[in-house]
């Protein structure tokens, strides 16, 4: 896979990540030198030496905030590139020393959002870290602050880009790198230039905002419950808390066939015995207690249940349930021989073979003895901050070592339990869900109204100062000179023109003539004759002679095509005459009717009339005079053109309408004005 390849796993792209799982990688600035081959640099002694000086010091400065805390899956957890391989990071991770790790969340997203906190403690007390974090959504981190980001970032630009360094996201910029930049080159240039790299403080917020509440979000994310248990169960919490996590797993992700284990309960209730059970206090995570509680299971005939009436029924159905994700979860991992080849330790000394950190040193040397020395001080000292890895690992072992030695259920009775914490969360998380959305949609909100404005002061820097202007100070009567210019221009086959000398699209009838011309079975036709001739015979032999000279070659050709003799000229004359007359006298009889239909309506209200006054009638008032003087008082074309032309434009909002469009051609541009009432 290349480096460049936007289907690597830091994109979206990739399907082939494990789901519900967080993956990252820590590159320190040594294993980075310039002066290092990449082949040498994993068996390079100091290196591996210096890398695993750093596993330990981060291990010890985390066990603060992870010493109490219970995964969903497993805990969080580093290893060392130089002994395996990452199998979900990059070919080009892996020429280099790293620490990488994952980490299993599953439902429980708060495990994900507590890795980040601890990425970025490790960042702000290692400076000389880079770090890099993703799931299956790619950079999730983007996808927190999605509304602060630059425009030209997205999931197929930002391979290679986002780390994490001296408690800060940092951004390796497109205008350093135009392509998608290399690991290596990437990791160098952060290191070199962090100023330049930093994400801005909107970006900064928005991740460190959902971050802002570790480690006490963590804590509280903590739930102590009261339950009935095996004394079995009860003895392996007691010294293994964090062993809940997977009888939770088991309860929760069973089966058919895991759940005849269940039936028989051989290892944890062996005697099917009420004595067996006693009552503890179990700490889990919200999101485990949620998935116990939220499951309805019936429990086996052999295990000891009190009546639903009895004042403990909830807490023995809690642990009941508890118990029987315990028997499950052993019993498969039993069968399935999931503890491991061998002991931790010759995993470990196998692991170091394969990497060769021995060099093809002979066994028994004396180099071969002081690596051999180093490597077993190293696992003695990690295995202390790794122990809990290991139990979740391999838990059929662990449970056997701690059921082997003798303890009692009486050891369990007798003492004080404390009560369980508040659940009212669990039923009341609707608000806390409405609060979360709320923010959410102002944080969209407040996006969209920034991006308007950027929108709004955009547009007007591209219109000029014009854009600013009051609309008082516009010029309205260039709107009413350009529609009459506009209106008196002479139309022609070719299509009619704006005023201004504006280019406007040939018209229909113009293209069909060039494609006229240019096929040579069409006809070729002389349309400049053709429209003349049209014009000859709409003419009335009572035009002026001005306009026969300019027709004499048309009219000569038409006396030559048309035989027409002077008698019949002379009828269709004195036809046309009385024609006119009877027309004339019927428009003036249909404009007088059509007032009279119009009067009723208040069509005529809605025209603007020449010196109309500018004040109102008084109410109860008689019309009829105005009516008289709206009658024999014209309308001001221009005022009612102008008056159209603005309230088509209102009600663009901005938005592109024929109203702008219409101006636009005419080579005008109306102010934007944001008075509704103008």
């Amino acid at each position: 896979m290349s480096e460049a390849d936007p289907s690597s796993i830091f994109s979206q792209k990739n399907s082939r990540l494990p789901e519900d799982t967080v993956f990252f990688s820590i590159f320190p600035d040594f294993s980075l030198s310039s002066d290092l081959k990449y082949q040498n640099s994993k068996t390079d002694p100091l290196l591996s030496s210096q890398l695993q000086c750093l596993h330990l010091q981060i291990l010890q400065t985390l066990s603060c905030y992870t010493t109490s805390y219970i995964w969903q899956h497993e805990p969080f957890s580093l290893s060392l590139s130089t002994q395996a391989s990452c199998a979900f990071c990059p070919s080009s991770s892996n020429q280099f020393p790293h620490l990488h790790g994952k980490l299993r969340y599953g439902d429980n997203l708060e495990d994900e959002w507590f890795v980040v906190f601890l990425l970025f403690e490790i960042s702000c007390k290692f400076p000389n870290l880079s770090i890099r974090v993703w799931d299956t959504d790619g950079e999730f981190l983007l996808i927190e602050a999605a509304f602060h980001l630059p425009k030209w970032l997205n999931p197929e630009t930002s391979t290679n880009r986002i780390f994490i360094r001296g408690g800060n996201l940092h951004i390796v910029p497109n205008n350093h790198f135009p392509s998608v930049p290399t690991l290596f080159d990437a990791l160098l240039y952060v290191m070199k230039c962090e100023d330049k790299t930093k994400a801005s403080s909107s970006v900064q917020l928005a991740i460190k905002h959902r971050i802002g509440d570790y480690p006490d979000r963590a804590i509280k994310n903590m739930h102590r419950v009261r339950v009935q248990v095996p004394a079995l169960v009860a003895h392996v919490l007691k010294h293994e808390p964090c062993l809940i996590s997977l009888a939770v797993e088991g309860f929760y992700d069973r089966d058919i066939d895991s759940m005849k284990y269940a039936a028989n309960m051989e290892r944890f209730l062996p005697n099917k015995s009420a004595d067996e059970i006693v009552e503890v206090t179990v700490m889990m995570s919200r999101a485990m207690y949620a998935q116990l509680m939220q499951q309805t299971f019936q429990a086996p005939k052999c295990y000891p249940m009190p009546t639903r009436s009895d004042s403990g029924y909830a807490a023995a159905e809690l642990g009941m349930k508890i118990a029987c994700g315990f028997e499950m979860i052993y019993q498969v991992r039993k069968r399935e021989v999931l503890e491991g080849k061998g002991s931790s330790w010759e995993v470990y000394r196998e692991s170091l073979d394969r990497s060769g950190y021995f060099e093809g040193l002979l066994p028994g040397s004396k180099e071969y003895k002081r690596l051999m020395e180093n490597a077993e001080d190293y696992y003695r000292k990690s295995s202390l901050h790794s122990r809990e890895s290991e139990i979740m690992s391999a838990p059929v072992r662990r449970i056997d070592d701690i059921l082997a030695h003798p303890f009692s259920a009486d050891d369990f009775k007798g003492k004080e339990v404390p009560p369980s914490d508040d659940d009212l969360w669990l039923y009341n998380g609707e608000d806390e869900l409405n609060a979360a959305l709320l923010e959410r949609q102002q944080e969209m909100e407040h996006y969209d109204l920034n991006r308007k404005k950027n929108k709004k002061s955009k547009e007007q820097e591209d219109v000029g100062p014009s854009s600013s202007s009051n609309i008082d100070d516009y010029d309205l009567g260039d709107i009413a000179k350009s529609m009459q210019a506009f209106i008196q221009k002479m139309s022609s086959f070719e299509g009619a023109e704006v005023p201004g000398d504006r280019q406007v699209y040939p018209s229909i009838a113009k293209k069909s003539l060039i494609l006229c011309h240019l096929n040579p079975n069409n006809v070729d036709l002389d349309v400049e004759r053709f429209m003349k001739e049209i014009e000859s015979v709409m003419k009335t032999p009572n035009a002026e002679h001005a306009d026969d000279d300019d027709d004499d070659d048309v009219d000569e050709d038409l006396s030559s095509d048309m035989d027409l003799d002077d008698s019949e000229d002379s009828d269709i004359g004195e036809v046309s005459d009385d024609h006119e007359d009877e027309q004339t006298a019927f428009m003036s009889s249909y404009s007088d009717a059509l007032s009279e239909e119009l009067k009723s309506t208040t069509l005529g209200k809605s025209f603007v009339r020449a010196n109309e006054p500018t004040f109102k009638k008084d109410e109860g008032t008689s019309n009829a005079a105005g009516d008289v003087q709206d009658e024999f008082t014209h309308v001001d074309v221009d005022v009612n053109l102008v008056k159209s032309f603005l309230g088509s434009f209102s009600s663009q909002e901005g938005l592109p309408g024929p109203a702008s469009n219409l101006l636009g051609l005419m080579g005008l541009q109306l102010p934007q004005d944001d008075k509704t009432d103008k």
